[in-house]
């Protein structure tokens, strides 16, 4: 404690030195938390940024296979369910290809 004086007489300063033992804890706890949860963000975002690569890869992916139906089928517009191609309609009629 930190004594102070004055000419009049010695004046005692009672200021705590330091937090109690019940406060140390819970700040302690609190910042513990706090970084636990940070930590946390940090992977789920380290995970968001590699499954947002995935899933560029798998665009690209799908892009390819569309030119390649584009190609061969004269269309990439396919039922995922069933695979069956639908053709663009002219003139009322499917147009097929030989």
């Amino acid at each position: 404690m930190a004594k102070t004086k004055n000419k009049k007489e010695d004046i005692i300063d009672l200021k705590p030195e330091k937090i109690t033992n019940e406060q140390l804890v819970s700040v302690q706890t609190t910042v513990n938390s706090l970084n636990r949860l940070q930590l946390e963000i940090g992977m789920f975002e380290t995970k968001k940024h590699r499954i947002l690569h995935e899933i560029a890869s798998l665009n690209d992916e799908l892009t390819r296979m569309q030119s390649e139906f584009e190609k061969e089928y004269g269309t990439f517009d396919i039922d995922i369910k069933d695979g069956k191609i639908n053709y663009p309609k002219e003139n009322g009629e499917v147009n097929k290809k030989d």
